[in-house]
C-alpha cells in the first residue's frame, strides 16, 4: 500500500458559472497542487470539493477525473461518505476500482445516528468495498462526537487505518495517538499544524493546502524536527492568510487565488456564492501580494 502520510490537499473542484464541472479546470488545480505545492496526496471528495451539494454521478465524474490526471503521481484518497449508505459504497466501489488508495468517509450526519449505527455504516462501506478506510471527524458541522473508546470499537476492524481529525479536542488527539500508536491521524484545521505535529499527527489534510501547501509542509517538517520556534513563524504567516481567506469567503477566496495563479479554478456550487464581488476580489488580490 502506498505511503499516506505527509500534507494532503483537500481537493477544490472547478465549476462553470452554470455550476456543472470544469473538467479543464479541475485537472489544472490538480496539476498546480501536485507541481507546485508538492503534496503528498489528495483527498478527493470532501468538504472542500463542495462535495454534499453534488449527485453521485458528478462526485463518480470528479473521481474518475482526477484519478486520470494524477495517474500514479501521489497517493489518492477518496471520500465517499454520506448519509445515503448505499450511495456511499457504490461511490466507495467506484473508486475502489479506480484504483484510490484508500476511501475515506464522513460520519454520517443530521439525524442522531446511535454509535452502533456509525459502526455498522463504516464496516459496510468496508466489507462492501474491500478497501481501507479513514475516518472523516468534523464535529463542528456533523454534531457527531466520538470518544476514545468508541474510536477504539471502529479501529477492531483492521481495515480502518485512522483518524482525519478536524476538530479542536487535542486532549483527545493526544489520546487517541497514545492509547492507538499504529492508527494514523491527519490534522484537519490547517490553522492549527503546529500543535497537532506537536502531538505527534502522521499528515495533515487541508483546504488551503491548495494555496499554501509549501508554507504547510514547512510547518510540519520543522515542529517534527523540533524548530518550534522556526515553525512558529512561519504558522503566524499561514494564520494571518487563513484568517484572510474566512473572513473573505473561504472556497471562493482560495479559487480567486488560484486565478490569480493562471488557474481556471471556476466558480462555486450554489447555494453557495458562485461568484465573488468586485470587494471579494479586491482582496483576493490584497491576500496574494501578501502572502503568496
Amino acid at each position: 500500500m502506498r505511503d499516506l502520510k505527509g500534507i494532503f490537499s483537500a481537493l477544490l473542484v472547478s465549476f462553470n458559472e452554470d455550476g456543472s464541472i470544469n473538467e479543464k479546470g479541475l485537472r489544472q488545480i490538480i496539476r498546480y497542487n501536485i507541481d507546485k505545492m508538492k503534496v503528498d496526496g489528495l483527498y478527493v471528495g470532501g468538504s472542500t470539493g463542495e462535495n454534499f451539494m453534488l449527485s453521485t454521478v458528478e462526485k463518480k465524474e470528479i473521481f474518475r477525473i482526477a484519478k486520470d490526471e494524477v495517474k500514479d503521481q501521489v497517493a489518492l484518497i477518496a471520500q465517499v461518505g454520506s448519509v445515503n449508505l448505499q450511495e456511499a459504497v457504490e461511490l466507495g466501489q467506484y473508486a475502489t476500482e479506480l484504483g484510490y488508495d484508500c476511501l475515506s468517509a464522513v460520519t454520517p450526519f443530521y439525524y442522531k445516528f446511535s454509535f452502533p449505527e456509525i459502526k455498522h455504516y463504516y464496516d459496510t462501506i468496508i466489507e462492501k468495498t474491500g478497501n481501507n478506510m479513514i475516518v472523516y471527524s468534523i464535529p463542528f458541522l456533523t454534531g457527531v462526537n466520538m470518544g476514545i473508546e468508541q474510536f477504539g470499537e471502529l479501529y477492531k476492524n483492521p481495515k480502518v487505518l485512522g483518524v482525519k481529525f478536524t476538530a479542536g479536542d487535542f486532549y483527545l488527539l493526544e489520546r487517541l495517538k497514545k492509547a492507538y500508536p499504529n492508527h494514523l491521524i491527519w490534522a484537519g484545521f490547517d490553522e492549527m499544524m503546529l500543535p497537532a505535529a506537536a502531538l505527534g499527527v502522521d499528515g495533515a489534510i487541508g483546504s488551503t493546502f491548495n494555496v499554501n501547501g509549501v508554507r504547510a509542509r514547512q510547518i510540519f517538517e520543522l515542529t517534527q524536527a523540533g524548530k518550534l520556534q522556526d515553525a512558529l513563524a512561519i504558522q503566524h504567516i499561514t494564520n494571518d492568510l487563513i484568517e484572510g481567506i474566512l473572513a473573505n469567503g473561504l472556497y471562493l477566496t482560495i479559487k480567486e487565488l488560484l486565478k490569480l495563479e493562471g488557474v481556471e479554478a471556476g466558480y462555486c456550487r450554489e447555494p453557495m456564492t458562485a461568484k465573488a464581488t468586485p470587494e471579494q476580489l479586491a482582496k483576493a488580490k490584497e491576500l496574494k501580494q501578501k502572502y503568496l
